[in-house]
């Protein structure tokens, strides 16, 4: 079953895609239209326009579209993407783009409504993707949802991306496909750097300790056991059982380093660094990039980040 935030979220979506339907048939544009939305309408660019429901997707179908189509994202940079509420503009984009990419597995609760909406083609990127089960919480025994945080499971988003892009726009086929071999391979290296990288630590050392638990996959490619704080869409973070569980496994394990998410709050594990001497190895990303002059303002730049993240952590040294 659903936990509680899914319910929530499909129930405001509701009510926000019903004003919307309001606003499309008056012709009337919503208060606040920001440019994103502005660039979607632009009357100079005849490019096919690809909609992703947030900014991982939306940089990989840049990639591989190389140019030839107009991609934007329905959330912003920085956005927490379980709980987000889509807008009247979210669904009046929706329905000017030619296609609509979304991750699946439950990962946009809203997602569902929102997309029957709207008369594009859509394409979830992990079909195909062998997946990881949520260990526990409401959710357990779901699909893990952040697939693409596996340098393996990547290879998948972007063949499908190049499939859907294929179908869309024929002409530029054989540039989707170069783009989309060219993109694998970088990011397989990053997935065999952390690999061959990790390969020396201690057995007991090697484990990833966050606090979501949304690498599954990554921990998964790199042989390392996966803990966290609390499982996927938790409606409680951080709570005393969750908080003492972790202690009591970074200790017996001698774990040097501990991590949390760039979109949530690190004081919980911040309580599991100081009572097990271990150190808060660094924020990583996950859900969102960051704005063009931050850290992460690729998908390519998350996982190179992420990936020396976790490296000098749990190398014992001190992450830069």
């Amino acid at each position: 079953m659903p936990n509680s935030r899914f319910r929530t979220a499909t129930m405001r979506c509701a009510a926000l895609l019903a004003s919307a339907a309001a606003l499309a048939l008056s012709g009337c544009a919503p208060a606040g239209a920001g440019e994103r939305a502005a660039a979607v309408a632009a009357p100079d660019d005849d490019r096919p326009v690809v909609l992703a429901t947030f900014t991982v997707l939306a940089d990989m179908a840049r990639v591989v579209g190389g140019g030839h189509v107009r991609v934007e994202s329905v959330t912003k940079v920085g956005a927490e993407i379980h709980g987000y509420e889509p807008t009247p503009d979210d669904l009046r984009r929706a329905q000017d783009a030619d296609l609509v990419l979304d991750n699946g597995l439950g990962l946009e609760a809203w997602f569902d409504r929102f997309v029957d909406r709207v008369g594009a083609p859509h394409v979830t990127l992990t079909d195909g993707i062998a997946t990881l089960p949520i260990a526990s919480g409401a959710a357990e025994g779901h699909a893990n949802p952040h697939a693409w945080m596996s340098p393996d499971a990547a290879a998948t988003y972007v063949a499908n991306i190049e499939r859907a892009l294929a179908d869309l726009d024929p002409a530029h086929a054989a540039d989707y496909r170069a783009n989309a071999t060219a993109y694998t391979e970088r990011i397989t290296a990053l997935g065999e750097r952390l690999r061959d990288e990790l390969a020396g630590l201690e057995p007991e050392r090697r484990a990833l300790v966050t606090c979501e638990g949304a690498f599954s996959y990554l921990a998964r490619d790199a042989g390392l056991a996966e803990a966290s704080l609390w499982p996927v869409n938790a409606e409680r973070q951080g709570t005393p059982q969750q908080v003492a569980r972790a202690i009591d496994l970074v200790r017996d394990r001698d774990v040097p380093a501990v991590f949390c998410e760039s979109t949530v709050s690190p004081t919980a594990q911040e309580q599991v660094a100081r009572e097990t001497g271990a150190r808060l190895g660094g924020v990583l990303y996950v859900d969102s990039l960051s704005e063009p002059d931050g850290p992460v303002p690729t998908y390519l730049d998350l996982l190179e980040h992420d990936v020396h993240v976790i490296i000098e952590g749990l190398a014992g040294e001190e992450a830069s």
